[in-house]
């Protein structure tokens, strides 16, 4: 009943001195730095103009327990923000945060740039970090590495947050993606948890429209049932280290023999070429069921499908008129607007 009468009486002293009453409005940016004591908190409060009677507000956070549990980091608050809500901000830890997003498809080395600016740090030490050995089992992940298991989204972080951090929460996102439920339609396969990815993944490389991703997924279950060769272009982009416009048969040749290359070599490629979406790990799951074999894109980023050799042959032809219908096109354009 005593810490009641206190608590009324203090704040009752709290609205007569009208804290942030007549303060502007606006924002104001403010850090507490890890390991700072409150007194050194009400300090930078005062200083920032937030905390007018420095005593008092002393004595309310020491009154609700908040004196000792004020996390470290870059805050936002409005100027005319008051000493409750202020603390509850400080005390749920509620800082300054800013996003990135990871695309569908991208490998560790294209997500390097981003987490570098994200997290402060120089890119080739997130670049090592992200390709470290034995960073599969660190994380928990099936592996060889890390690729395809930072799952493509988009994250909030704090500027400065640490590489571990950043990484432990892409890998929990990751994670929540097994349910259940995919995890017993893999076993429904008998599909490990990295032949999901990796077909995934080769899926996510293909696809330009996300409506094809289950027929695409049933070509390359149609191959691995009959046991021939993926022949999947992104698996040799991959080999190679590098995307390029067109892949000739002269790069496939010159990773003949990397494991990667699923021209090659026969089966899945030893894991994800790239970071698969939960569409494209869903169409690895549930292919459609149909007979094709083979698919041949067309510019405006849909596929042939076919069943032969000789349907493929033919819809080869059929999409490189396409293409070349769209090369005379942009020719024109670009001379048109010269």
């Amino acid at each position: 009943m005593r810490n009641g009468w206190v608590l009324g009486a203090l704040c009752l002293s709290i609205w007569i001195a009208g804290c942030g009453a007549d303060q502007p409005t606006g924002q104001l940016e403010f850090t507490v730095p890890d390991g700072a004591s409150f007194a050194q908190v009400t300090d930078t409060l005062t200083a920032r103009g937030l905390v007018r009677q420095p005593r008092l507000f002393r004595a309310l956070a020491r009154l609700r327990g908040n004196d000792r549990q004020i996390r470290a980091g870059r805050y936002s608050v409005t100027a005319n923000i008051r000493w409750v809500p202020l603390l509850d901000q400080l005390v749920a830890g509620r800082v300054v945060t800013i996003p990135v997003t990871i695309p569908e498809g991208f490998t560790l080395r294209q997500m390097a740039p981003r987490l570098a600016v994200i997290t402060g740090t120089p890119e080739h030490i997130v670049l090592e970090a992200l390709l470290e050995e034995g960073a599969a089992e660190r994380w928990g992940v099936p592996g060889p590495g890390l690729e395809g298991y930072l799952f493509p989204d988009t994250y909030r972080f704090a500027p400065g947050a640490a590489v571990d951090v950043v990484l432990s929460t892409m890998v929990q996102r990751y994670h929540t993606v097994w349910t259940p439920e995919r995890r017993a339609r893999a076993e429904e396969l008998s599909l490990s948890e990295r032949e999901v990815m990796a077909l995934a993944a080769v899926v996510q490389g293909e696809a330009r429209q996300v409506d094809e991703m289950p027929t695409i997924s049933s070509v390359f279950h149609n191959r691995l049932r009959i046991g021939i060769p993926l022949q999947a272009d992104p698996t040799v982009q991959y080999a190679l280290g590098e995307r390029r416009a067109r892949l000739l048969y002269s790069d496939i040749d010159s990773v003949a023999d990397h494991p990667y290359n699923t021209y090659t070599q026969l089966g899945l490629p030893p894991g994800p070429i790239g970071a698969a979406g939960e569409a494209a790990i869903d169409a690895a799951l549930h292919p459609a069921d149909l007979p094709y074999l083979y698919f041949v894109a067309r510019p405006d980023g849909s596929h042939i499908f076919t069943s032969s050799l000789e349907e493929h042959n033919r819809a080869r032809v059929e999409a490189r008129r396409e293409w070349d219908a769209l090369a005379r096109e942009n020719r024109e354009r670009d001379q048109g607007g010269s």
